[in-house]
């Protein structure tokens, strides 16, 4: 692979879906098309689709015309598919087989000469074992946490911190009116930045983070001193995997048994609590998949083709290895082993955590 001129190269979108992938797709095949003269190949279904023989289907300028504000992604893409830990169900049991090598040979036999892959740290890290396998790969960051730490900013971001921005702006109206404690629990595994900058954008009461373990007392007292003020509704805005002190993120039980461990409960399990300890009526929004969906705002939009192109121009430079990064108001390169070294969490003592505490805003603890 990439031996001699590059002729043709792939792209794929792994992990989660997100505002903004069809940009970066849209970016990335009008400059391969139009500076380098590469053949573009689509790869289904995230890395799934190297292990079927329909996996993949041509992509030029034409096909994507339309992508700029369209939501999701036009290949599809899945947070299974693993070639190196492939879950197969065998006599009902789960087994995990590695297809790695029927990975790469799907892409020798379609002609590949570089890969890149549209991901978040999961997706990113199965990149990096391709490229230490001889595949040229470059990665381009995407996850709606915002919870890479080689990059400043991901897209998608952006345009989930609006979405949960616009419904905390709707439950206030509905709190004030009948006296309520709201609560919606937003996206965030690991890293709180979407609770922490929705909740600072949409005036909340009480912000519930992964990095900053909550005490229930804590989140009813302050509810209880805004009664005291006069201030008889709340509104909490809590991360999925925020959890109390001593505990442990939540999760959903699923039915499908290859189905990656899913967070969520944490919202309603807050409710139950606020609800019993409190006068008031509790009600529980779960933002869930809304995040994910709808047309990438202009941020999103702009830092998506910028990612698209300059992944571009990576595998045209040969720099492979490399994945795309924002670094102040610069695009540059950063290598994958750098890219997922770790995440990007939030300090609990960084400045928007302390403009959120100035603001009257309490994390429970």
């Amino acid at each position: 692979m990439a031996g001699g001129r590059l002729k043709r190269v792939a792209i794929l979108t792994g992990g989660g879906d997100c505002p903004g992938l069809n940009a970066v797709i849209r970016a990335f095949v009008k400059t391969a098309n139009a500076v380098y003269d590469w053949e573009v190949v689509g790869i289904a279904d995230g890395f799934e689709g190297l292990l079927r023989t329909d996996g993949c289907c041509e992509l030029s300028s034409e096909n994507v015309r339309g992508l700029l504000p369209r939501g999701g992604t036009i290949l599809g893409t899945s947070n299974r598919g693993d070639p190196f830990n492939h879950k197969v169900l065998v006599d009902g049991a789960v087994r995990v087989v590695d297809r790695s090598g029927e990975a790469v040979a799907r892409l020798e036999e379609l002609g590949i000469d570089a890969l890149v892959v549209v991901g978040g740290d999961g997706s990113l890290s199965i990149g990096l074992r391709f490229q230490q396998l001889g595949v040229p790969v470059v990665g381009v960051p995407k996850t709606i946490d915002n919870d890479l730490s080689a990059t400043d900013l991901t897209f998608g971001f952006d345009t989930a911190v609006a979405t949960a921005t616009e419904a905390i702006d709707k439950l206030h109206s509905t709190a004030e009116s009948h006296h309520r404690v709201m609560l919606l629990e937003v996206m965030g595994r690991h890293a709180g930045w979407i609770a922490l900058e929705a909740g600072l954008a949409g005036g909340c009461d009480v912000i519930l983070i992964p990095e900053i373990p909550f005490r229930v007392e804590r989140v009813i007292a302050h509810v209880e001193e805004r009664d005291a003020r006069g201030r008889n509704f709340s509104i909490v805005v809590v991360a999925e995997g925020a959890c109390p002190v001593g505990g442990i993120p939540m999760t959903v039980e699923s039915k499908d048994p290859l189905a990656p461990r899913r967070l969520g409960g944490i919202g309603n399990w807050l409710a139950e609590q606020l609800a019993h300890h409190t006068t008031h009526e509790v009600r529980v929004t779960v933002l869930g998949h809304l995040q994910r969906g709808g047309s990438p705002t202009p941020c999103d939009r702009v830092l998506a083709t910028r990612f698209g192109c300059a992944a571009a121009h990576l595998v045209g430079q040969r720099e492979f290895g490399k994945m795309v990064a924002l670094r102040g108001q610069h695009v540059v390169p950063v290598t994958l082993e750098e890219a997922v070294g770790a995440l990007k969490t939030v300090p609990p003592t960084c400045e928007k955590v302390l403009t959120a505490r100035h603001m009257g805003m309490s994390f429970g603890d």
